[in-house]
This record gives C-alpha cells, sequence and structure tokens, in this order.
C-alpha cells in the first residue's frame, strides 16, 4: 500500500469517528430514547462543542471526497512521490487540526487548518497533472 493510500484510510477513520462524540453528547442531553427519536424543533439544544464538531463532521466528509478521489486518481496512475506523500500527510493533519480548534471554538485557527488542507489538496491536483 503507498503512503498516499496509507494517509487516505487514516483520513477516512478519522471522519468516520468524529461522529461518536457528538452522539455521547446528544444521549447526555436528551437521553438515549432522546437520542434515537427523529429530530424535531422542540428537542432540546446540544451542547455548542457538540454542534461545532457536527459542523467540522460535515465540512471533513464534503471535503474527504475531493481528498478521496484525488489520492484515488494518483493511485490508478502509479504517481507516488515524496511530495504526493507529504501532501497527504498535510492534509491528515491539517483536518484533525481543523476538527480540534473547531470544536474548541477557536475560528482563525480553524480556517488556516482549512486552508492548509486546501493547499495540500492543490499540491494533489498539480501532481494529477504531472507539475509536482
Amino acid at each position: 500500500m503507498s503512503k498516499e493510500l496509507i494517509w487516505l484510510t487514516l483520513t477516512v477513520i478519522l471522519t468516520g469517528l468524529m461522529w461518536v462524540p457528538y452522539i455521547i453528547d446528544r444521549i447526555m442531553v436528551r437521553g438515549v430514547m432522546g437520542a434515537m427519536a427523529n429530530p424535531s424543533r422542540k428537542d432540546k439544544a446540544q451542547s455548542p462543542w457538540a454542534m461545532r464538531l457536527y459542523f467540522a463532521h460535515s465540512n471533513a466528509v464534503e471535503n474527504l471526497v475531493i481528498f478521496a478521489a484525488l489520492v484515488m486518481i494518483l493511485d490508478s496512475l502509479g504517481h507516488s512521490t515524496q511530495s504526493t506523500a507529504i501532501a497527504c500527510a498535510v492534509y491528515f493533519w491539517a483536518r484533525l487540526a481543523h476538527v480540534v480548534v473547531y470544536v474548541m471554538g477557536i475560528p482563525v485557527l480553524r480556517t488556516l487548518a482549512f486552508a492548509v488542507g486546501f493547499l495540500a489538496q492543490v499540491a494533489l491536483v498539480l501532481a494529477v497533472f504531472g507539475k509536482l
């Protein structure tokens, strides 16, 4: 397995686990049955950090589609370099930083972490077209 695919796997695991603390908070706030009920406008509000985690998870899923596609394209081309591996590692760490600072409610760092992840995706696009 290439380094790029390992970083993709770690990113998928990270994204796949983000919902767990959110649901634990939902259970703590609404109880087990309330957490399993259909959403309603009358629902008790979740903790602010949990709502930020919800939005961070949604953002991670949206961006995972792009990242995964780029990694798979590079893999199908047999293109694996130190630069592409570093870009994938940077993407993973940027997404981890993004979720942590988002949950903590630090807006400027959240945006910077997102931008670093985006730039890692740009590097992968350049690699797809043989420019990196």
